[in-house]
């Protein structure tokens, strides 16, 4: 089985992305809808949700691990690659090599979390891969919120994005990173904001790419991935607009099972 967890239900969009590339495997999904967001927590909250989030879908059978949030990959994904003997995907590392790949004016926007903006992991990992690049970074704190209450196409949705989005547009930016993967949401509000030509790398589908090849490369991990069965979706707490969005998500009805705080103690 393989496990994926966000603060929310933005890492359905992965969940999607793995489900359309490999259908043949389960997935046990987790969105910390109680909790979330995660970009506005410290880093020690970050780190402490998401090692309760890795060993929650640990002990429902998964063989791997996608850490699907930005924010959660950023600050504690090093750590749990240290703390967990399973391997540990997580969605800045692939976005970052497929923009550098697609750039060819080395000016390269990034949007996120104020964590994941604060971390400065983006702009590292990218000049650490071509130093002679310039990467614009806006956090994006309204977001999660709008697209956790499913405010998709709200005209205030409109006018925010136009508000985050507008200086990176001056930068004349030719690749532009969704680093979040509750953004693949508001794609088409995003593209004709950023500018039509403009490349979106899309977290969700690079990091999809990502595990397929490393299952092709690592057959022994490949055989442990369960195949028969059905594929959970487990979330801290239920929504009317989280089941509206899953629904929009996978283009079907997703029954999303919450699980009790007491699986992850205290909060």
């Amino acid at each position: 089985m393989i496990g994926i967890f966000d603060s929310g239900v933005g890492g359905m969009t992965v969940a999607r992305a793995v489900e359309q590339l490999l259908p043949q495997y389960r997935i046990a999904y987790f969105g910390d809808l109680a909790r979330t967001p995660y970009g506005s927590k410290s880093p020690e909250t970050i780190i402490a949700y998401s090692r309760q989030n890795t060993e929650f879908l640990l002990a429902q059978g998964a063989k791997i691990i996608i850490v699907a949030c930005n924010t959660a990959a950023s600050v504690a994904s090093e750590i749990l690659q240290q703390e967990f003997p399973v391997p540990i995907f997580e969605v800045i590392t692939p976005a970052v090599r497929k923009a550098v790949a697609a750039s060819s004016s080395g000016r390269i926007g990034v949007i996120g979390t104020r964590a994941t903006i604060k971390s400065g992991v983006y702009e590292k990992k990218i000049l650490a891969a071509q130093s002679a690049y310039t990467v614009y970074s806006q956090a994006c704190p309204l977001l999660v919120p709008l697209v956790e209450e499913g405010w998709l196409d709200k005209r205030e949705t409109k006018m925010i994005l136009r508000r985050y989005l507008q200086p990176l547009r001056l930068k004349q930016v030719d690749t532009f990173v969704l680093g979040c993967t509750h953004y693949p949401l508001l794609k088409d509000l995003i593209q004709p904001r950023i500018g039509k030509r403009v490349a979106i790398i899309d977290s969700s589908e690079v990091v999809a790419e990502s595990l397929a090849v490393f299952l092709e490369n690592n057959p022994t991990v490949e055989q442990e991935l369960e195949r028969s069965g059905q594929s959970h979706y487990y979330v801290s707490d239920v929504t009317d607009a989280a089941v509206d969005i899953a629904k929009k998500v996978f283009g079907r009805p997703i029954t999303l099972e919450k699980v009790t705080s007491d699986i992850f103690g205290s909060r």
